[in-house]
């Protein structure tokens, strides 16, 4: 296997269901954009609450990609 750099970017998915869609979300809009996304990390979940209600699931990803520079 030759050497191989990655590039490492954060991104933040958004869904008014559940954590998973919006991690999926996420990684989905990314691979429009990005080739070869290789690992995706959860490192942070929240909740948006408007008048007591829950509103969104976001869930902050570090997601990894072969790096292709020049």
């Amino acid at each position: 296997m030759p050497d191989s750099v990655y590039k490492i970017i954060e991104l933040v998915g958004t869904s008014s269901e559940s954590w998973d869609k919006a991690a999926a979300r996420a990684v989905e809009r990314a691979s429009q954009t990005l080739r070869d996304l290789r690992v995706a990390e959860v490192t942070e979940q929240d909740l948006v609450i408007e008048n007591g209600k829950v509103t969104a699931f976001r869930c902050k990803l570090k997601v990894s990609f072969k790096f292709e520079g020049t």
